[in-house]
């Protein structure tokens, strides 16, 4: 179910067509979907306490409406671990078009998957699901399935897979925590139907996920145009 605020995100984003990274993922959190700790400021000074309070090395990302395709532009900037570091890079984020603030959050490591979504003119809503991160243009990994999904739909799409063996377990390799990754599926699938009349697409890529957390890293939400 769609809360006000996120409504008043879609209605603000319809203009440029998409949703800013940090509005799709305040609107991931809303439906209770697992997201990273993050800030989004123009200040050294916040980023550098937000390091200095993370458990780990940060992610620092441009949030600019002129940078859709941030690998692009050189707009991600990963493990960062050092204050001087982070500094450096968000003084160099921020002279990307349009970049007026950055975007700094916790860095989670494990498998990279891609959950998705598409509005087919024949079929309406579908569920993408496979290998993410960049190996999704290099292998293009995916099963699909109309939305809704149920659980079983969820485990029969992984079986699909050729890098299915990734998602289970492989080599001493902890696979994927089912009991979190089928009811995050089955509940986005939810969401788009909810959302079936102003998406085109939706990309969750990549959600990483370990034995203990499916984090949605990056959230695209392409826009229908308002006709």
């Amino acid at each position: 179910m769609l809360s006000k605020s996120d409504r008043r995100i879609i209605e603000n984003s319809r203009l440029r067509g998409w949703v800013l990274e940090p509005d799709a993922k305040h609107m991931m959190a809303n439906q209770g979907f697992d997201v990273p700790n993050f800030i989004l400021t123009d200040s050294i000074q916040e980023a550098n306490k937000f390091l200095k309070l993370s458990s780990g090395p940060v992610v620092a990302k441009a949030v600019s409406e002129k940078i859709l395709h941030k690998t692009e532009f050189d707009a991600v900037v990963v493990g960062i671990s050092e204050e001087k570091v982070l500094e450096r890079e968000m003084i160099r984020l921020k002279t990307l078009g349009g970049c007026e603030q950055v975007l700094v959050e916790e860095m989670v490591e494990g498998l990279e998957i891609i959950i998705g979504a598409k509005n087919d003119f024949q079929f309406g809503p579908v569920v993408v699901l496979g290998l993410g991160g960049t190996s999704v243009e290099i292998y293009n990994d995916t099963a699909i399935r109309m939305a809704p999904v149920k659980y079983g739909d969820v485990h029969s799409m992984i079986d699909s897979l050729k890098a299915k063996n990734l998602f289970k377990g492989y080599r001493k390799k902890p696979g994927v925590n089912m009991d979190l990754l089928a009811p995050l599926v089955v509940n986005f699938s939810c969401l788009i139907m909810d959302l079936e009349d102003k998406f085109q697409s939706i990309d969750l890529n990549p959600v990483i996920c370990t034995k203990d957390r499916c984090v949605i890293a990056d959230a695209r939400i392409m826009l229908e145009s308002e006709t």
